[in-house]
Order: C-alpha cells, then structure tokens, then sequence
C-alpha cells in the first residue's frame, strides 16, 4: 500500500538533517506522561522489547512483525524521553514520543524512507498493538 492511500494513520515528515521517517499518528500514547516502571510492565505486556542501550534519559521499545518477504522485517517503535529522574535508576518519568514504523532490511537496517510502502494488513495490526498499549499504559499515565 502506498503512502497517499494511509495517511490518516502514518504521515511522512521530514526532519532538520534530511532523513525521512513515518510516523504512526493518533495513537493516543504519544505525549503520554508515565513513570517508568509501570511503563515498562505495560510495554512488556504488549510484547514490546526494551532496547538495550544505555542512556540516562531515553527509553526505546520495538515490535518486531515477521514478514513473509525474504530478509525484510517491521518494527513499530515507541521512544520517550525522561522529564525527570534517571532511566538508568528507576526512577524516571517518561514523556512518550509519536510512535514509528520502519522496515529493515537485512543486513543493511532499519529504514524509515518515503519511498517505502506498508502493507495495509501491517498498519491495521501496527494499530491494534498500540491500542494494546494504551490501554495497557493510559491507567498509570499522570496528568
């Protein structure tokens, strides 16, 4: 499915050093306030992967969705960032970030392009896990 065709869902937006990414919008978590723990439990529940970097102030979640093209893989993405305290600790409260989906390419990575085209059966399933996520996270979000 081309881009034109979903737009309600994912936008292509243009960031300052060029790159393109797809958004996932309408959600309902972004911008979500939440400590990190719940956040995590929630996220877990989903099936959704804490990225193992270290980082302070950052949190990254993927979704991996099999694909039955050879060496292709989606993930959704969900990122946020600490307003206060340290993830590193525990104590973070995270602010969550508009989700992503993106397309890897193996062995080259994660692509995020406008010229890249999703199914239309992987945006409705990018949909229904996020709600999962929502409803997972939105009870422990603070106001």
């Amino acid at each position: 499915m081309h881009l034109s065709t979903i737009h309600t869902i994912i936008v292509l937006v243009k960031i300052l050093d060029g790159v393109n990414i797809l958004k996932i919008l309408d959600t309902g978590i972004e911008d979500l306030i939440i400590d990190l723990k719940p956040l995590n439990n929630g996220m877990e529940k989903a099936n959704f992967v804490l990225a193992s970097q270290w980082d302070y102030e950052r949190v990254t979640y993927d979704y991996k969705v099999g694909s039955p093209e050879k060496n292709i893989t989606y993930y959704i993405r969900v990122q946020g960032y600490a307003l206060e305290g340290d993830v590193d600790k525990g104590d973070a409260v995270i602010k969550l970030l508009t989700p992503l989906l993106g397309k890897h390419y193996y062995p080259h990575g994660i692509e995020y392009g406008e010229n890249e085209e999703f199914p239309e059966s992987l945006v409705n399933r990018a949909s229904s896990i996020l709600q999962n996520v929502k409803a997972n996270i939105e009870p422990f979000a603070k106001s």
